[in-house]
């Protein structure tokens, strides 16, 4: 296949992506039989497998960016993508080509009979960078979950290490003892022999998470930590510790307290896997090295544009937090903003600090899961603030630039499905 019937052939497969369907009578059983008709590429090499609500795209980088510094080949395997799906599969920081994303797409395709099953389109992706990794030949996988993990379809994984950011409002209907529900699918993720790094360090799942099959666990606040952070020009100088002892001002440029906390999620990580201390100059070129975009991406200036894909309410309020605490405004914020259903757009709009908004212009999401913008500009107005319907995200983008001046700050939030097309529209007005 060419890219063209290779990306044809996904589409015709379920995207639970897509419609988020609730998922019913979850098994791994079909991800089994397909990459066991691939020759099962997963086993090929060494992984670190990453869980949480939050943060596991940002570990994942900085997963990525550690381990490549220590001069390993890194496969590492991330969703949704921002802007193209190539981004998905990346080989030493580098998304997959449209012939290579072609090739293992179609690898995928020609067993699809012989496993006598129908994947679904996650499931094609993920068995697509498996293949790849393996005929690249990477030394290490960094994979994230797509969604929980014990029954997520890169679960068919034996990872070394076992990384949960932590425990969040999403993907759940938040009835009864929901947090010690999702404990219990995020730590499915964990197998016998590997080494459990966990960010999570709530008292009510403990136990659930302590119950793990690993052969150590590692606590955030216990084996690991960030002990300092400072504002930096553009990020934060860190403290981390670790079981082997304290890394001093690491640079990290990026914004975020919670980047902070995940910064030493990573590291734990890339310790547990080599089971050693790393060099201390390998650790300060990678952080300084790490890129997360459409994560509080600083994307222009004069006014300031913000991409922050904070989409459940944790995010937003971190979000939130973030631009308090980092950002001096001498300007106003206008907000261009857009949720998918299972979000109440009330509550996310009081997380994310609209209600100090100058502006917000709703816009409706790319996705059959979009809010219509008419009901998020309702739910604004019906919380004092002065907002604006736009139907496209490209023409709320526009018209955000078109009514801020050069002292104010545009805010684009709520979704990746917002967050990706305004970096496309960004990067085409710079280019005009």
């Amino acid at each position: 296949m060419n890219l063209r019937a290779a990306l044809a052939y996904l589409d015709r497969h379920t995207n639970l992506e897509a419609t988020a369907g609730r998922a019913e009578g979850l098994s791994l059983d079909r991800m089994t039989r397909l990459v066991h008709a691939l020759g099962d590429p997963q086993n090929a090499y060494p992984v670190i497998h990453i869980t949480g609500t939050n943060g596991k795209g940002s570990v994942a980088r900085m997963c990525t960016e550690l381990l490549r510094a220590s001069g390993l080949s890194v496969g590492t395997f991330t969703s949704p993508h921002l802007e193209r799906i190539n981004e998905r599969i990346a080989w030493d920081g580098e998304p997959i080509s449209d012939d290579d994303l072609a090739a293992a797409i179609s690898t995928v395709a020609a067993v699809e009979e012989v496993a006598g099953v129908t994947p679904s389109y996650f499931e094609i992706l993920t068995a697509a960078a498996f293949v790849h990794f393996a005929d690249v030949a990477v030394d290490v996988a960094v994979v994230e979950v797509g969604m929980l993990g014990r029954y997520d379809a890169t679960n068919v994984v034996d990872a070394a290490v076992a990384v949960l950011t932590n425990i969040g409002h999403d993907h759940t209907d938040g009835v009864g003892d929901w947090r010690q529900a999702i404990a219990a699918e995020k730590v499915g993720i964990v197998k016998p022999g590997s080494t459990f790094v966990c960010g999570e360090v709530a008292a009510d799942v403990r136990p659930i998470l302590a119950g793990a099959d690993a052969a150590a666990i590692w606590w955030r606040g216990e084996q690991f930590d960030c002990e300092q952070e400072v504002l930096a020009l553009g990020g934060r100088s860190l403290g981390l510790r670790t079981p082997s002892g304290t890394y001093d001002d690491v640079y990290l440029p990026l914004h975020g307290e919670h980047q902070s906390q995940n910064a030493a999620v990573a590291l734990a990580a890339a310790e547990a896997f080599f089971d050693r201390r790393l060099d201390e100059e390998v650790v300060a070129d990678a952080f300084a090295s790490v890129t997360v975009p459409g994560r509080f991406e600083v994307a222009e200036r004069e006014p300031t544009v913000v991409l922050d894909a904070a989409h459940n309410l944790d995010g937003a309020a971190a979000c939130a937090a973030t631009l308090r605490e980092e950002f001096t405004l001498a300007g106003t914020v206008v907000l261009v903003v857009g949720f998918l259903s299972g979000r109440d757009p009330v509550e996310m709009l009081s997380a994310v600090g609209a209600t100090d908004a100058g502006l917000l212009i709703a816009c409706t999401p790319d996705s059959p899961r979009a809010i219509p913008a008419p009901l998020v500009a309702a739910a604004a107005d019906s919380l004092g603030i002065v907002a604006e319907s736009v139907p496209g995200v490209d023409d709320a983008v526009r018209r955000a630039l078109a009514v801020a001046g050069p002292d104010d700050l545009v805010l684009v939030t709520g979704s990746l499905y917002v967050v990706g097309p305004a970096r496309t529209v960004l990067r085409e007005e710079v280019a005009v």
